[in-house]
């Protein structure tokens, strides 16, 4: 029952000789972002690149497999499971078009032709091959529904692996530096800067107290040999919510132990700048990144709407 340990869910992972640990946060952030925003309004081709240059960063990161022999077919289990979901539920109808003309000035003939109607909406289509419409029992997979699920699993899975990948591969303390100095322009306006920093930083040290508070009720059930099958839909409910509540109860006391240790300390919270990384700066590579950023954000002005 210590698989849950073994999955590096937004987990900074010490001791670990990838070279995107020897990158710059701020490069590292960057990047994320870049991961995180251009796929809004994008195409389905440049979804699909993103996805695969996401994977091949991890293929090529150095990180041991260990680390993604279960969080990464699990994230994409998921992914096709959420895609395959939205593709078969109803894609809705579009927006209505309004009239050019007033409805009393159209005379339509009573046995128009039938090629005005149009054939059913066409799944995939190159060249001669034609895919679709895909039907499984009352259910039709039409290229609407078949590109809003398709978008789904992909923005799905670019959000979640970016950002674990990110965690992964920095220390908190340099990823709270980081966030701290792209936010710099915000302290003209009075805007907590260091503050929101730190709190970042609780929040990233308090994510494995979660998974460990979960991974103990876990443990709980299998120690008391708890079987959902056999205590059916209701009692099977009802315990599924008592274990969530006690979650939530374990997550709330330690979120107060937590504070009352920092009131205890008088509130002092630590500066961003004291978590500035002391080795030295690698400019080459970190050129490389940047310039293959800006490559990035080119290639999607040029070719994100394909």
């Amino acid at each position: 029952m210590d698989w849950l340990r073994q999955l590096p869910i937004g987990q900074f992972v010490a001791g670990c000789p990838c070279w995107l640990r020897r990158l710059d946060a701020r490069l590292k952030l960057a990047w994320t972002v870049a991961f995180l925003m251009t796929p809004v309004l994008a195409g389905p081709l440049w979804r699909l690149g993103l996805v695969l240059l996401l994977l091949l960063i991890t293929a090529v990161s150095g990180l041991p497999w260990a680390l993604w022999r279960r969080s990464l077919p699990l994230l994409l289990a998921l992914c096709l499971l959420v895609g395959g979901l939205a593709a078969f539920l109803p894609a809705g109808a579009g927006a209505p078009i309004p009239l050019q003309r007033p409805p009393q000035e159209l005379h339509l003939a009573p046995d128009g032709p039938k090629d005005q109607v149009g054939p059913s909406w066409i799944v995939f289509e190159a060249g001669p091959l034609k895919l679709g419409p895909l039907s499984l029992g009352p259910l039709t997979v039409t290229r609407r529904s078949a590109r809003l699920g398709f978008n789904t699993a992909t923005l799905l899975l670019t959000l979640i692996h970016s950002a674990n990948l990110m965690l992964v591969c920095t220390p908190p303390e340099e990823l709270v530096w980081a966030l701290a100095w792209t936010l710099t322009p915000l302290r003209w306006f009075r805007v907590p800067v260091e503050r929101l920093a730190f709190m970042l930083l609780l929040a990233l040290r308090f994510l494995p107290l979660v998974q460990e508070e979960f991974q103990n009720l876990l443990r709980s059930l299998a120690t008391r040999a708890v079987s959902f099958r056999r205590l059916g839909f209701k009692p099977g409910l009802g315990l599924a919510l008592a274990v969530g509540e006690r979650l939530l109860a374990n997550v709330l006391l330690r979120a107060e132990q937590g504070a009352d240790a920092l009131i205890a300390r008088g509130g002092h919270w630590l500066a961003p700048a004291q978590f500035r990384p002391l080795r030295g700066a690698r400019p080459l590579v970190n050129g490389a990144g940047w310039l293959a950023l800006v490559l990035l954000l080119g290639l999607r002005g040029r070719y994100g709407a394909l």
